[in-house]
């Protein structure tokens, strides 16, 4: 059942990398597996150096330290997700835009006390670094989207590299990248057709930007945890700008009409279906609190 468990986390994360504007690695804090991915991330970059260097003992002690009874079924329940929602969440979304980003908002709002509660107490400097970093996200979100519907090879590698972070950094949406530099079309085209010299050219880029970028942040996660937190909640805050529902095709932000009613409701509804996700989340963990307790 644990398996089962962690591959449906998988999944929603691997549906959130298909949304424009929200993030994997954001949905993988509200699911409670954030910290333990990143972890066994950096272990299997570590044993891999290892590997390189010919210390086989050492990299083998190290593989083992990767939580692979979560990593394994988180990972295949991503894989699922992306090649089913590729085929029939985007032209859901394509449809009715204004709907989705109003649900997508939803979630994302209810899931910024995640992060809050784990930065706790505030002070001035996590304050000044929030608003910092939510300004980055707002200026990030505001920028046009390109399109180019046959890029070349270099360019996907690059981006994919890019991209990737939003695995690791919540509030940093993937697809939003792609859509920013213009393959986000095309690599869902990719998907469905089965493009394997652009998907397996995206893979490579995508672990390029694992490799450099995992064992940073789990260093500062490790080492300066309030403001590393601090910055994934302001990167939040701004990517709400980008999941505004009334929007032109340049990403201007437009008044609600006449049916925004409807989007209010929506939004709520993201609302609530977080709110049960982390009251869920804190039962289970309730327990093993208990436990540590003297």
């Amino acid at each position: 059942m644990t398996a089962v468990i962690n591959a449906l986390r998988g999944a929603l994360i691997g549906i959130a990398e298909i949304v424009p504007g929200v993030s994997g690695g954001t949905i993988a804090l509200v699911v409670g597996i954030y910290e333990d991915l990143i972890d066994s991330a950096g272990h299997v970059i570590t044993s891999g150096r290892l590997l390189i260097s010919g210390k086989t003992r050492e990299a083998r002690e190290t593989i083992r330290l990767a939580k692979w009874s979560l990593v394994i079924p988180a990972l295949i329940g991503m894989a699922l997700a992306v090649i089913i929602a590729a085929k029939f969440l985007e032209p859901l979304i394509a449809d009715h835009e204004i709907g989705s980003r109003a649900l997508f908002a939803g979630l994302i709002i209810a899931s910024l006390s995640v992060p809050i509660r784990m930065v706790r107490p505030w002070g001035p400097k996590e304050i000044v670094v929030l608003i910092v970093a939510a300004t980055a996200a707002i200026l990030l979100t505001s920028l046009p989207a390109a399109n180019n519907a046959d890029p070349s090879l270099i360019i996907v590698g690059a981006v994919a590299a890019l991209a990737v972070c939003a695995l690791v950094l919540p509030g940093v949406s993937g697809s939003f990248i792609m859509l920013i530099f213009g393959i986000y079309s095309a690599t869902l085209g990719a998907l469905n057709s089965r493009d394997w010299p652009y998907i397996g050219t995206f893979i490579l880029g995508a672990a390029i930007g694992l490799i450099f970028f995992v064992k940073l942040l789990q260093y500062l996660l490790h080492h300066h945890e309030k403001i590393t937190l601090a910055v994934m909640t302001g990167l939040m805050v701004g990517s709400l700008r980008a999941l505004w529902p009334w929007q032109d095709s340049d990403r201007s932000l437009l008044a609600p009409d006449d049916q925004w009613w409807g989007a209010a409701l929506l939004a709520l509804t993201g609302i609530v279906i977080v709110s049960v996700l982390l009251w869920v989340e804190h039962r289970q963990e309730a327990p093993h609190r208990k436990a540590k307790q003297p």
